[in-house]
């Protein structure tokens, strides 16, 4: 079970996290952007929420952290039931991910503060987000606890579907 961060407690350094963007690269952007996902966290669990301290599931969690950094959602979904991305087989969070975020950047580019897609199996789409917050580490709502801080262990990376960075302008 990996281990997790909770609201309160200090974060271990368990590995050092990269080397810090030089100024203009967006370093203090994305600290902005780790520190909005950090304040989530003890968030309960709830599917389609978006309150901080109230309920958010995954995406709700990218949504308040998106209307911290920047004012209004670009927008709203639709209302969406536990198994859509097996249903419907559309990769939509991919699809918004694209629209709002931009270029989907390799794991190899990610950088703290970035947005994480991932999928179940390959063949299947992306359907949990969670945001990079240091070189081992990710918040994400974690169904059935809260918004949580996660170790990113192997089983977590290999399923790491797509990559974007937070514009730092919309």
């Amino acid at each position: 079970m990996s281990e997790v961060i909770r609201k309160g407690h200090p974060t271990p350094a368990l590995c050092a996290d990269p080397p810090p963007q030089g100024e203009g690269n967006g370093a203090a952007f994305a600290e902005r952007i780790v520190a909005a996902g950090r304040s989530w966290i003890g968030t309960p669990y709830r599917h389609q929420a978006s309150r901080k301290d109230v309920g958010c599931d995954c995406l709700g969690l990218v949504r308040g952290v998106w209307r911290e950094i920047y004012g209004l959602e670009p927008e709203l979904p639709p209302a969406y039931q536990p198994d859509w991305a097996e249903r419907s087989g559309e990769d939509r969070l991919r699809a918004a991910a694209r629209r709002h975020f931009g270029v989907e950047l390799s794991v190899v580019e990610m950088r703290p503060g970035d947005l994480l897609l991932f999928c179940w199996r390959p063949d299947l789409p992306a359907k949990h987000a969670g945001i990079f917050s240091t070189g081992d580490r990710f918040i994400h709502a974690y169904e059935q606890a809260a918004v949580i801080e996660s170790a990113l262990v192997p089983s977590w990376r290999r399923r790491i579907a797509g990559v974007f960075r937070f514009p730092e302008k919309v």
